[in-house]
């Protein structure tokens, strides 16, 4: 009988020994799903700090272009009512179209006429060619395809042509009449100043007198200036001064 207490009292240490085990376990596995439970909570934490910077990012970055497109609408709005302006503008001279092509036509005829009087009254140089320039403007005004601008352009074109005649030196070569007989001769043009001509043997020359309204022979000591002048309107000789007889003005 004095074994047995010594027995009960081991059984009851080791009974207490397994019951604290298994506390210090429940207290472990509940430590660790604690633990677990805190990183899954914190990832959600982290994702939903993530989530809101990217929106706050967004949200500058909208900012910015609301921004942005706020002064853009401004400065389309000025285009577009400089647009209207600019509009109201034209229809106002598309309204007035008809009646300046009307005024206009009726000047351009009288300009032709005019440039068509110039030219017979003028020093006698290139006659077919002005001529026929002068009979191309009076055929273009019949035209019905060509625009009334375009018409005006060259008849400005033909003016400025004849401008430029009095500021230039020419040679070229055409037929003339010397003495009852028609020869090729070499003419130079000084301007309006002077149209003399020159035979292509260099034996004759002659100018034109604008009192007789013809052309009248000149001496023999011409003759040299004449083929200068020639060969300077060429290019084939540099600028150089030349003695030739000019009509006095009255």
């Amino acid at each position: 009988m004095k074994c047995v207490k010594p027995l009960l009292l081991a059984t009851a240490i080791a009974s207490a020994a397994y019951a604290s085990a298994n506390e210090l376990n429940t207290v472990i596995e509940k430590s660790s799903a604690i633990n677990e439970s805190a990183i899954k909570t914190q990832g959600k934490i982290d994702d939903i700090t993530d989530s809101m910077q990217s929106r706050l990012n967004k949200f500058k970055t909208l900012n910015k272009e609301i921004d942005g497109l706020t002064v853009y609408n401004a400065q389309l709005s000025k285009q577009i009512k400089n647009q209207l302006e600019e509009m109201a503008a034209i229809n106002a001279s598309m309204d007035q179209v008809s009646v300046i092509e009307r005024q206009i036509t009726p000047l351009m005829m009288r300009m032709i006429t005019g440039l068509e009087q110039f030219v017979a009254l003028d020093v006698p140089f290139l006659p077919t060619e002005r001529a026929e320039r002068v009979a191309g403007l009076k055929a273009l005004m019949e035209r019905a395809d060509v625009s009334s601008s375009e018409k005006f352009r060259r008849v400005l074109e033909a003016y400025q042509v004849e401008m430029d005649y009095g500021r230039t030196i020419e040679a070229y070569t055409a037929l003339q009449t010397i003495n009852g007989q028609e020869r090729e001769v070499d003419f130079l043009r000084i301007g309006r100043l002077e149209l003399l001509y020159l035979t292509k043997d260099g034996q004759q020359a002659g100018a034109w007198d604008a009192d007789s309204k013809q052309f009248i022979a000149l001496p023999d000591s011409n003759i040299s200036q004449i083929s200068k002048g020639l060969r300077i309107a060429r290019k084939q000789l540099a600028p150089d001064m030349l003695t030739l007889p000019v009509q006095a003005a009255e």
